[in-house]
């Protein structure tokens, strides 16, 4: 080992650099959105579970969609409350690779979801008569454990590499999480190998699933269009926008905060960036489908109505 390399066993996340007053105001307005999307998330994993109405594919899928995103903010947003409430910024090795790991692995998994989410809606409204046959519930369980394992393999990989590289100098991440490309500048070594799997990640996980979900709607905006019935088509778009909204904001989020600058060239107003990038989707994905779906709507007040009569 050369002189200038240390045995580093933990990082400092540096975090947000603005007054104690300033961070407290991020810090409740952070925890006030963290808890609205954790609880909105919450109910409509709970709603469709209850339901009888919503145990369809459809919301199989949205369920485990919801579920998704309580991880994906919970797995940066409570360290970031704790730097900003204590002060206290350091993380330790094995803590900042299972963040990342985490981090990583579920951006890969939501993104693998939306293309799912799309086939779903590509069936049905393309081919409705074997559409129950098509999407069982064995398919299902098929598409959604592959949907929540697929980028793990990859992940292990990515993060290995990442921490496997030797650091040295500075132990200071600048950022409020573990993200591989502010530790890439950490590292004392030639990383040329961990950018190209990178890039191969980006394109296999989020290219390619990208790529099915314009097929899908292609092929449902094709089908939908020589539909004889006015109200055929409104239902049709109905069942769709809601994901369609919802893909834009995941992908249009995630090109503004990997188009940026890199972690060492931006201040806080690049980290802000990020952290529109990591609680927005799960903040607004719970509000978009209960606002834009009526059967989620219908749903939500039968249950309250019916926790609130008395038998």
């Amino acid at each position: 080992m050369s002189l200038n390399q240390t045995v580093v066993t933990e990082f400092l996340l540096l975090g947000f650099s603005t007054s104690p007053e300033r961070r407290f105001l991020l810090f409740v307005a952070v925890l006030t959105i963290y808890l609205i999307a954790v609880v909105g998330n919450l109910l409509i994993i709970l709603v469709t579970m209850v339901d009888p109405v919503l145990h369809t594919s459809m919301y199989f899928f949205l369920s485990n969609l919801s579920a998704l995103e309580v991880g994906y903010i919970s797995v940066t947003v409570p360290k970031m409350l704790g730097i900003l409430i204590s002060g206290d910024k350091h993380i330790s090795l094995a803590g900042c690779a299972v963040q990342m790991f985490c981090f990583l692995c579920f951006g890969v998994t939501e993104s693998s979801f939306l293309a799912t989410m799309a086939y779903d809606r590509y069936v049905a409204i393309c081919n409705p008569l074997c559409y129950p046959m098509i999407m069982n519930k064995k398919v299902c369980v098929l598409l959604a454990t592959a949907s929540w394992t697929i980028g793990v393999p990859a992940q292990v990989v990515q993060t290995g590499l990442v921490f496997s590289l030797p650091f040295c100098g500075s132990r200071e991440i600048n950022h409020f999480f573990c993200d591989s490309a502010p530790l890439l500048l950490l590292a004392c070594a030639d990383t040329s190998m961990n950018e190209i799997l990178t890039y191969l990640v980006v394109t296999l996980f989020g290219l390619v699933p990208f790529a099915l979900i314009l097929f899908s709607y292609t092929r449902i905006l094709t089908t939908v269009l020589i539909m004889p019935s006015a109200e055929g088509k409104r239902k049709s778009f109905s069942t769709c926008s809601s994901h369609l909204m919802v893909v834009a904001l995941f992908y249009g989020s995630g090109i503004v905060f990997y188009l940026q600058p890199r972690a060492g060239e931006f201040p806080d107003s690049g980290k802000l960036l990020s952290l529109f990038y990591t609680v927005l989707p799960s903040l607004l994905n719970p509000i978009i489908y209960s606002l834009r779906n009526r059967e989620i709507q219908t749903a939500l007040r039968r249950n309250l109505w019916r926790k609130m009569t008395p038998h």
